[in-house]
């Protein structure tokens, strides 16, 4: 691994312990929502580990029961680890609003993609430029309940 990926793995790290601290403290009073789009609380199995994961995500587009997540790791030309474990281990835990949902992971279809990208990026501008800039295409998550 290069220096810049590791100083990059090191940020969203600290950023995200940093962000579950602060929601810990407070009950989930600070922390709930971001740029605009609510935190979601995902839990997954390791893919190798077997142990429990926990990584805070923004979460674009929730419509009813279904929560979708983007795999874009700020535009980096890698999959985060939480993408890949879920990809391994499609069943979740998600807490969104201080409630806790059972739920499985899918990859987007190509036809969701179309229909859902306009939305995160209206959600989050941002996103468009991570698309642009990552060789790779940036997978989106449909999380659906159990």
């Amino acid at each position: 691994m290069r220096v810049p990926e590791r100083i990059v793995d090191s940020g969203f790290r600290g950023l995200n312990r940093f962000h579950r601290a602060l929601r810990r403290i407070t009950g989930a009073r600070l922390g709930a929502r971001a740029f605009g789009m609510s935190i979601v609380e995902v839990r997954t199995i390791g893919r190798s580990s077997g142990l429990k994961r926990t990584v805070l995500l923004a979460a674009p587009v929730v419509n009813g029961e279904t929560i979708v997540l983007v795999a874009s790791k700020g535009g980096d030309d890698r999959d985060p680890e939480w993408f890949k474990n879920l990809i391994a281990n499609p069943d979740i835990d998600v807490s969104i609003d201080r409630r806790v949902r059972q739920m499985r992971a899918r990859l987007a279809t190509s036809s969701e993609c179309a229909e859902l990208w306009p939305r995160v990026i209206a959600a989050y501008a941002p996103y468009a430029a991570y698309r642009k800039r990552a060789n790779r295409e940036i997978p989106l998550v449909i999380c659906e309940p159990r």
